[in-house]
């Protein structure tokens, strides 16, 4: 299509950008901590941590990886905790060790963190020790050499810090760290590592930085293999498509960015924490997204430059009291990705923030974006114009290629595309034509290069921008007793943009609808549980005996 969105690229966005200016993901943090020492770069609950404290902290616990822990560069570390200041200052210092992450969400079931584990290899992880239940059940079946517990408090400033960790153990449900077979403590681990010497071990930009795990566009998660030119490449394509709206270098002003989603999705990681570390900004941790009173109380210290989130999320604020009350004199950018935005969302936050919230799209593949309207544009409901240096073409089934204002599946090219899945050639190979990589995402490009999604070509399900595959919730169904067959689809949901709808039919007419829910949450994180649980005496096949997932969503749809 001749690159014909660049015409459309706001003054200042270069059509390319240099995904080698750094070798790794190190060095542009390492530049940003030199740049920046004295400012914030971290705030949580109350402390706040400067870029020269979080050199320190990622630098001890580098020096005690590459001294003590017996792991060496290329190994993996498995990442299990909310957004925390233990979050950055582990991420940046298994990096500097030259370590893997492996990013694990917190609410995994016992059946879900084992399938992580097991799959990249991981011989190490840090983990909050309210998790560390479900840890201890799968601690005998995988092959973790190192475990790093912390607690929620254990980075801020007392008595802060002592009061938080003080509540939690009293509610919280969870084997003691100490019960962990060798669990070591994360922050006396700190301590140690600050009088170890430290060295920086060579990394190339090839080299894998993150196993970040997805369904992609079918349904067995497996790590998508992120390098670190991935990362430096994605992180500078977004920076570069802020400069419209980034301060000059010359009188720079404290950069605020909200970050609610978690650190461990590709989203914040790469929109939030990676990218704007590079630019000197402060991030502005929110634990609990979810206490939306709590959230908007967290706001009202802030004046806040960016806030990235999900439609449902955006949704959620304006409906809480006391956000539009809110400053919003410095809020620049608002970032919506990971579900479709709402337009009706979009227009009312443009009235109470004064702010367009702005679309973009992409996916854990691309690192994530692929995607990302102008800043300050209209809402349009596109998903934007091509970032620097990628590419987009829409191809049918064949992988021919269509023309403008045609359907079909998007395909992306550039220095942010993995180069395939951990351990799966089958897998790489089935999502690639060339070096274009097939999204799963059936979209059109209109005359000026903008991007809008059409629809799925899979039958993968997105909960408030998470993705949930229907194989591995009918696995999980079907394995309760006294249920036959079992087909899970997407219904649309108010809330969430998507919900589960799951169909049954029934093996042992006895069966319970709460005993079958129950048994699904035990083993499902809780956006995959279904919300809507159908029973039926059969359900509709093709010739060959395929269940035909269209149909129940068709049936769902209908009018009643």
């Amino acid at each position: 299509m001749d690159r014909i969105w660049l015409k459309r690229y706001p003054p200042g966005v270069p059509a390319e950008i240099d995904p080698d200016r750094y070798a790794s993901l190190v060095e542009p943090f390492e530049e940003a901590c030199a740049c920046h020492r004295d400012r914030p770069a971290f705030t949580n609950m109350g402390t706040t941590i400067s870029y020269a404290r979080l050199e320190e902290l990622t630098r001890a616990f580098a020096a005690w990886l590459q001294n003590r822990s017996g792991l060496s560069p290329g190994d993996r570390i498995a990442l299990m905790m909310p957004n925390v200041l233990q979050y950055p200052v582990a991420l940046y210092g298994a990096l500097r060790a030259g370590l893997i992450v492996v990013n694990t969400n917190p609410l995994y079931t016992a059946r879900e963190l084992e399938h992580q584990l097991k799959d990249s290899g991981a011989k190490a992880i840090v983990i909050v020790e309210n998790f560390a239940h479900v840890l201890a059940e799968v601690l005998p079946r995988v092959a973790l050499e190192k475990v790093f517990v912390t607690a929620i408090g254990d980075l801020l400033a007392p008595p802060r810090g002592a009061i938080v960790n003080f509540v939690l153990r009293r509610v919280r449900k969870q084997v003691p760290p100490w019960r962990i077979p060798g669990a070591l403590g994360f922050k006396a681990v700190l301590r140690a590592g600050r009088d170890l010497a430290f060295a920086r071990p060579a990394i190339r930009g090839s080299d894998p930085a993150f196993l970040q795990y997805t369904g992609g566009t079918t349904g067995v998660a497996k790590g998508a293999i992120l390098s670190h030119r991935n990362l430096v490449a994605n992180l500078l394509q977004a920076s570069a498509w802020l400069t419209p709206v980034l301060p000059g270098p010359d009188a720079p002003p404290r950069l605020v960015v909200i970050t609610a989603l978690p650190l461990y999705h590709i989203f914040a990681l790469t929109a939030n924490c990676l990218m704007f570390i590079h630019l000197g900004a402060c991030n502005v941790l929110i634990t609990n997204p979810r206490d939306f009173p709590g959230f908007v109380a967290e706001l009202r210290k802030h004046r806040f430059f960016f806030i990235s989130g999900v439609n449902t999320l955006f949704n959620a604020l304006l409906h809480t009291p006391g956000f539009a009350e809110l400053d919003f004199s410095s809020l620049k950018v608002s970032l919506g990705g990971g579900m479709a935005v709402q337009a009706v969302v979009a227009r009312r936050w443009r009235e109470v923030t004064g702010c367009v919230l702005t679309q973009a799209w992409g996916l854990t593949e691309t690192s994530p974006a692929a995607c990302i309207n102008p800043i300050a544009l209209d809402f349009n409901q596109s998903v934007g114009l091509p970032i620097p240096s990628t590419e987009i073409t829409i191809r049918d089934d064949d992988g021919r290629e269509l023309g403008i204002g045609e359907a079909g599946e998007i395909c992306v090219r550039g220095p942010q595309v993995t180069g395939g899945y951990w351990n799966r050639p089958d897998e790489t190979a089935k999502v690639f034509y060339g070096d274009w990589l097939r999204t799963g995402d059936i979209g059109r490009m209109d005359a000026e290069g903008f991007v809008t999604i059409e629809d799925r070509k899979k039958d993968m399900i997105l909960v408030s921008g998470f993705n949930v595959y229907p194989n591995e919730v009918e696995s999980v169904a079907a394995e309760y007793p006294g249920v036959l067959e079992a087909a899970a689809v997407a219904v649309p949901d108010e809330n969430s943009g998507e919900a589960v709808a799951l169909f049954v039919v029934k093996k042992d007419q006895d069966l319970d609808a709460g005993a079958l829910l129950a048994h699904l949450r035990h083993h499902l994180t809780g956006y995959k549980v279904p919300k809507h649980l159908y029973f039926r005496t059969e359900l509709p096949k093709t010739n060959v005996g395929k269940i035909l997932r269209r149909a129940l969503r068709d049936e769902l749809r209908k009018p009643v």
